[in-house]
């Protein structure tokens, strides 16, 4: 696989520009430089960032609770809700666990374009000024702000092709913090990866953890091969940008949150006893051990434990 390479020329390019990683001092001084003065933080917090999963209605009672036997936790919201600026009608529900928060839709009408199509959904302070920050680091405002029954959303669309849902409540929820923060798993071509990490850094105000042009191709169901992995971390949570050429084994690139615990083996129990099929089987790295379940639904999901060293 080709690991498509940034030259860094200029002092402007540092300040704009992610570099790859030729040591962690390198990529930490280009990470925190990405931050612009156009923008503010306008993130909460990462037990505020839902997965958007959407399931048919004849299998959201399933799916919820195979995902509280696996991780544990609770729910929260129920209703039948009209959640998108043109008329349909879902059935919602928001459901909490120590790894991660996901919003469940369950729609009784066909789903309105492009919902759906969106990966997560970042609670923010300010609805106008999230979107002027998006459209000033060069995302497109995909869905235009509406208002929604407790709020306002948006969807935006970042260099990539990445679908990212912005909501604002009017009443601000308290939700509890997480045990462990998910990582939302972002797959671009190497051709976009650099503008959409910029991009992303400049809005979230987040640093880069590692960008490794060498990781391991069994995390993508490529293991003779290596690939380029890019990792952030800021006040929405945790991104995992995973450079591509697309020629992907299924379920890769069909999960869409990978979730951090800390047995994975009794995780594997408890996912498989709840009714989910374990997809791809536990493997190792030097960094995690890790898996991918598909739950009730189609819902498909990595879980991973951290290796300690």
């Amino acid at each position: 696989m080709r690991i498509n390479k940034i030259i860094v020329g200029t002092c402007v390019a540092l300040v704009l520009t992610l570099g790859l990683a030729v040591g962690s001092l390198h990529v930490n001084a280009v990470a925190q430089s990405a931050q612009t003065a156009e923008t503010v933080s306008v993130a909460v917090g990462p037990q505020y960032d839902t997965t958007h999963v959407y399931v048919p209605a004849a299998d959201f009672d399933r799916f919820v609770a195979s995902v509280l036997q696996t991780f544990g936790g609770k729910t929260g919201q129920d209703g039948v809700l009209t959640v998108t600026p043109t008329p349909s009608t879902t059935r919602i529900q928001l459901v909490l666990t120590p790894v991660g928060t996901l919003s469940v839709f369950g729609f009784k009408t066909p789903v309105p374009y492009p919902f759906g199509s969106e990966r997560t959904g970042y609670l923010v302070t300010d609805m106008d000024e999230a979107v002027r920050s998006a459209k000033a680091t060069g995302a497109d405002v995909f869905v235009a702000p509406f208002n929604d029954p407790i709020g306002k959303d948006a969807i935006i669309q970042w260099s990539g092709g990445v679908n990212t849902q912005l909501y604002w409540h009017a009443t601000a929820p308290s939700y509890t913090p997480l045990q462990t923060i998910p990582e939302n798993r972002v797959y671009v071509s190497p051709d976009r990866v650099d503008a959409f990490v910029r991009s992303f850094l400049a809005f979230s105000h987040g640093t880069v953890l590692s960008d490794d042009a060498q990781a391991p191709g069994v995390e993508i169901g490529r293991p003779a091969e290596t690939y380029r992995r890019v990792r952030i971390q800021s006040k929405f949570g945790k991104l995992t940008a995973l450079v591509t050429d697309g020629h992907l084994p299924y379920p890769y690139g069909r999960e869409m949150t990978g979730y951090e615990v800390a047995n994975l083996a009794e995780i594997v129990t408890k996912a498989k006893a709840a009714g989910a099929d374990v997809v791809v089987p536990p493997y190792k790295t030097d960094e995690r051990d890790a898996f991918v379940v598909r739950f009730p639904g189609g819902y498909i999901a990595e879980i991973h434990s951290v290796t300690k060293k």
